[in-house]
């Protein structure tokens, strides 16, 4: 996937004590927040774990903070009766509850869920008696301002700096605490570290995995000597999966290797996942996209993408943008408008092209920055502008440096919750990483390089979410249908320079999808009897569970690297395509799928999806993704043509994800497997 959320490097991300991990451990119904998050306004005042973060260590005191120097802080709102908004956001979302379907409106939402204004002003007399101002204020959060000293007095705690490897952060010297009078109002706080919490993109083109390469794996310029035999431009198979054989390429994995296939285009994929046949269009249904800033010409580079692919345009006011060019922040940080615009194509181009008729909302956070991505899913949600939102963006929850943000976790998962009791399902890409393991991402070309365990990512671990895991997909011979799929992972290998051999052979994990059993959530109730018991007792590091935990992705889609899709967008004045993989491709597709089932449903809003897939498991609404050693065609040339006076030919093989593999059943590399030939029927109304 692109780089999801800014699946990035992050440096210390704020840190909970281990002994916090049950703390965000879910129930079946309830969300990630502190058990005591709910006291009600009187009760004794509340620790908040989490706030004094790991890399906070006494080695690492570099004294008292600058007691004058700026500081801010973001305070989530609990709002009314949180285990109520959890048990609706259930009821509603499954199928077998009398109360499937029946969703509230915004306002409705906002009665019975909303932060109270007698919540509010407690709050902010708390905060304005200790000497800070209220920055910014929405239904969701209060932002305060003022010196180091006043946010000491605020939160009951001193501040230190402390030595990272990012230089010198200044942090809580132990969990800050909530007055008494306020514990049963606020939800969590976030920013009292000022360590630096972001998300990458999922979507990466072959050319940029290629530049991600270490040095030493980059091709040499060929033997003068020997003969070019392989194509000196670049080469794919443009009919069909495999169609065209690398004659010249040495021996890799099997007999007659092919070039691997040209980068796929969405009249392909609907004909592929069963779109075509269902002549579903997403008509009726509204998918609202979240990434970091905006591409000022997406509008009319999806129009061009369009019509160059024989495919419609957006008509007239199908497509809207809410975006804040003069707000936006941590451009540096984050790659700014330009290190996202391949992510955003992709995502616009892959909904409109999957689910034609559908309306698209297009909506930019002010970076790549939790809080900023979290404002962009606040405003869907409070606005109601979609029915399905596609996310391709996420982070890892443990690091060298800490673990996740816990205020992050709670604010994230409460959105969710609101979407669900309104309509509004979230999809997320899982990663492209594998397991997020140290080891996968000694060679991957997609990884978060501080990660310290195998691990699901965040936002795509959430229960409340619908987890969007890669495949590789094969194109059939006869007509593009459908023909194959094994899971998105690939072993990658360098052309010698004699163009004899292949370095290393086998090759290193490269690129691979996300997914695995997460230690922090516990089982949602949707994926009791389904999966089992050996796969969710065990989370991805290792770490046994008494009980079962939640288990990732859901679902999967096409994404692979060597299997691209073409994307297409202006870039320094100069409109040009190229091959992109990941599952930041997966999400935006499966948002598609969503879409188009809603057109089945007659326009009624499918919500948060996971309990109706989880219905459909085993049937003829997926196919059941394996990666038995039967699949044809493991084994693919790409040839990128000369680039900087080089010949770049690559052989990769699929179907090799590290840590994680395709099998019957649900599997965490794939889930509950890829739409299939029933998926739409079996959304369809009785009548």
């Amino acid at each position: 996937m692109p780089v999801a959320r800014n699946q990035l490097a992050r440096l210390a991300a704020q840190a909970a004590p281990a002994t916090v991990a049950a703390a965000l451990i879910l129930t079946t119904l309830g969300a990630a927040v502190p058990a005591s998050a709910a006291t009600p306004v009187g009760d004794s005042a509340r620790a908040l774990p989490g706030t004094h973060p790991q890399w906070a260590t006494p080695q690492a005191d570099a004294g008292a903070a600058d007691a004058s120097a700026p500081a801010t802080a973001r305070i989530y709102l609990a709002g009314r009766d949180a285990s109520g908004l959890a048990a609706l956001a259930k009821a509603v979302s499954d199928p077998d509850s009398p109360s499937y379907g029946r969703y509230l409106s915004p306002d409705q939402v906002r009665a019975e869920f909303g932060a109270t204004p007698e919540q509010v002003k407690a709050v902010t007399d708390w905060v304005t008696g200790a000497g800070l101002t209220v920055s910014a204020s929405t239904a969701h959060y209060v932002q305060v301002a003022g010196s180091t000293a006043a946010m000491a007095r605020a939160f009951g705690t001193g501040f230190h700096d402390y030595r990272t490897a990012d230089g010198t952060h200044r942090a809580p010297t132990s969990d800050a605490v909530v007055p008494a009078a306020v514990a049963g109002s606020v939800l969590a706080v976030s920013g009292l570290a000022d360590a630096i919490h972001k998300n990458s993109s999922d979507a990466t083109s072959v050319r940029q995995a290629e530049q991600r390469a270490s040095a030493a794996s980059r091709l040499a310029a060929p033997d003068k000597k020997a003969p070019a035999t392989l194509p000196e431009v670049p080469t794919c198979s443009e009919d069909g999966y495999g169609s065209k054989t690398a004659k010249g390429a040495p021996a890799g994995y099997e007999k007659n290797e092919p070039f691997a296939p040209c980068s796929y285009v969405p009249s392909q994929l609907r004909k592929a996942y069963g779109v075509s046949d269902a002549k579903v269009t997403g008509k009726g249904a509204r998918v609202a996209i979240i990434d970091a800033y905006g591409l000022s010409t997406m509008e009319q580079d999806a129009n061009h993408y369009s019509a160059l692919h024989g495919d419609r345009p957006f008509a007239p006011g199908q497509y809207t943008e809410y975006v804040t060019p003069d707000e936006w922040t941590h451009q540096d940080e984050c790659g700014g408008p330009e290190g996202w615009a391949g992510e955003e194509a992709l995502d616009v181009e892959m909904v409109h092209g999957l689910a034609p008729d559908a309306q698209v909302v297009y909506v930019g956070g002010n970076s790549c920055y939790d809080e900023d991505l979290y404002d962009a899913m606040a405003k869907v949600v409070d606005e109601h502008l979609a029915d399905v939102v596609s996310n391709s963006w996420g982070e890892i929850m443990h690091g060298t440096s800490g673990d996740i943000d816990p205020a992050v976790v709670a604010a994230d998962n409460q959105i969710f919750q609101l979407g669900a009791v309104t309509g509004i399902g979230f999809t997320f890409s899982s990663g492209d990483c594998g397991d997020s393991s140290p080891g996968a991402a000694a060679t991957g070309a997609n990884c978060q390089t501080e990660t310290d365990q195998a691990q699901a990512d965040w936002p795509s671990a959430s229960p409340w979410v619908t987890s969007v895991g890669g495949t590789a997909l094969q194109l059939g011979d006869k007509g593009g249908k459908y023909g194959d799929e094994v899971s998105m992972g690939d072993l990658r290998s360098v052309l010698s320079a004699d163009q004899k051999s292949w370095s290393p052979f086998p090759g290193n994990f490269y690129f691979g999808g996300g997914g695995g059993v997460s230690k922090d959530f516990a089982q949602p109730w949707y994926q009791q009897g389904v999966v089992p018991d050996r796969v969710a007792k065990t989370a991805a590091d290792g770490t046994k569970s008494a009980t079962p935990l939640r288990a990732t992705p859901d679902i999967a889609m096409s994404g692979d690297l060597v299997a691209a899709t073409l994307v297409g967008y202006t870039d320094g004045g100069t409109y040009s395509e190229g091959g992109y993989g990941g599952t930041s491709v997966s999400a935006p597709e499966t948002a598609a799928m969503f879409a188009n089932a809603i057109q089945t449903r007659g326009g009624r809003a499918l919500g948060f999806a996971n309990p109706a897939l989880y219905d459909r498991a085993g049937t003829n609404a997926f196919h059941d993704v394996d990666d038995a050693a039967n699949h044809s065609k493991r084994g693919n040339v790409v040839d990128l043509g000369v680039v900087n006076d080089s010949l770049r030919v690559r052989l990769y093989k699929i179907g090799a994800d590290y840590g994680l593999s395709a099998g019957q059943g649900y599997d965490t590399a794939t889930g509950l497997g890829s739409p299939g030939k029933d998926f739409f029927k079996s959304f369809a109304l009785k009548k």
